[in-house]
């Protein structure tokens, strides 16, 4: 098995972001990695930002994961992607989805959404910029766009060959079996 790898999800309350890492974790135990996950939610239920921090090898001893570590950052909203950036090693990638959710205090009118998100984690990482939410969509239904970003993370950190269709089908819906599958291939393929 391959040294500790780390990976932080992050995005807004709602976009799905606890249930990929959740299918992330489980198929890395499948596959016998040593799996470490933490979650915040802080006021998700509110749009607030949520993160969860997935960290696998060997052995892990800690979920956590500091500034500078991570692997690959999961982006689910651009300026979440921004926010958690000093997270990624150097060599890390960010996985963002171009998509924009504004906060309470851009709707109330109080400040506007910065521009140049994408652009500014370009000069500072590698990105894999994805309109998860646009593909989503496309097939019928934009709350997929989570299982298309792990699409795209599995293929970014070359996991490709566990049944990640297997793990899918043990954890969503049944009705929405079908679909998740096909986001992921989206996902994966898109990178």
């Amino acid at each position: 098995m391959a040294a500790v790898k780390s990976v932080l999800f992050v995005g807004v309350g709602g976009q799905g972001t606890i249930l990929a890492s959740k299918i992330l974790t489980m198929g890395l135990i499948a596959e016998g990695y040593d799996v470490k996950m933490s979650e915040v939610h802080g006021m998700s239920q509110r749009g607030g930002s949520v993160s969860t921090q997935v960290r696998f090898g060997e052995s892990v001893a800690s979920p956590i994961i500091g500034e500078g570590m991570a692997d690959v950052l999961v982006a689910f909203e651009e300026m979440e992607g921004v926010r958690y950036a000093p997270f990624l090693k150097e060599s890390g990638i960010a996985v963002v989805n171009m998509h924009r959710i504004p906060s309470m205090t851009v709707l109330s009118g109080q400040c506007t959404y910065p521009d140049g998100c994408l652009e500014e984690l370009q000069r500072k990482v590698k990105v894999v910029p994805l309109d998860a939410s646009q593909i989503a969509t496309d097939l019928g239904n934009v709350k997929s766009a989570n299982i298309v970003l792990l699409g795209a993370l599995i293929a970014a950190l070359g996991l490709k060959h566990i049944d990640w269709h297997s793990i899918i089908a043990q954890t969503v819906k049944k009705s929405f079996v079908a679909l998740n599958i096909q986001a992921f291939e989206k996902g994966k393929s898109a990178v």
